[in-house]
């Protein structure tokens, strides 16, 4: 399946920041000339920009243009965006990902689940427990629920690869907002069994809804990874 435009573009922009070919504290060339450059709309070049500015790489000056960051002194490999919509594959990199499906099934949600996703008591869920790994050492611990209605035929052929992406390019779904929890726990039985925690290892968990652009939520998860595996990080920027 072809890679989106964005992420194509933003690719590409990543490299020629840290090839010094856009110096840093100084503005990058316009939208305009970014889709004219790639062939591509401006929407396209804008979404490559946003996700450059989760990844802390530019950061955007109302009335002045996007400028390049430079080198963050703390920044590190195992940081993550908070704000990302494009799923695991797409930030670390399709062949560094696989997932292990330990549990998968359609029932019925009970009322708490029916609450985060809006849905009635006679609508089936997923429920979905993946380990991610990354370069087959164990990364994420993910919980999943979601809508049977919202997503049809999601099987362990998807599961194995991407979820976000049968979301948006075979469903053509997109995603609006998304409310996200991270906290530090305890390591419970299944993060000391599958992301090879000690008992007392601090737990970095991710709780989140996501919604569509049309106000539907589509998904409620808990994500858990080891304290030394992964950090989320956001780039908080002053537009004004």
């Amino acid at each position: 399946m072809a890679k989106a435009k964005y992420l194509e573009v933003a690719n590409e922009l990543r490299k020629r920041i840290k090839q010094g070919i856009y110096n840093k504290q100084e503005p990058l060339p316009d939208q305009e000339t970014f889709a004219q450059e790639f062939n591509v709309s401006r929407l396209t070049v804008k979404k490559a920009f946003d996700g450059l500015e989760r990844q802390g790489l530019v950061y955007k000056q109302s009335g002045l243009g996007t400028f390049v960051t430079g080198e963050i002194p703390i920044k590190e490999k195992i940081d993550a965006p908070a704000n990302a919509f494009i799923g695991l594959r797409n930030q670390m990199g399709k062949d560094t990902i696989k997932s292990q499906i330990i549990h998968f099934s359609v029932e019925f949600p009970d009322e708490q689940m029916q609450k985060n996703l809006d849905i009635k008591k006679t609508e089936p869920i997923y429920n979905i427990l993946r380990l991610r790994l990354y370069n087959d050492k164990p990364l994420i611990l993910e919980h999943t629920y979601m809508p049977v209605k919202l997503i049809p035929d999601l099987d362990k052929n998807i599961l194995h690869k991407s979820i976000y992406d049968y979301i948006h390019k075979n469903l053509n779904l997109k995603f609006g907002h998304a409310y996200r929890k991270i906290r530090a726990v305890k390591a419970d039985e299944y993060d000391q069994k599958y992301l090879n925690a000690k008992e007392d290892d601090p737990i970095l968990e991710l709780e989140q809804i996501i919604w569509l652009t049309n106000g539907q939520p589509i998904e409620y998860s808990i994500s858990k990874n080891r304290y030394d595996t992964r950090d989320y990080v956001l780039l908080d920027n002053n537009r004004f």
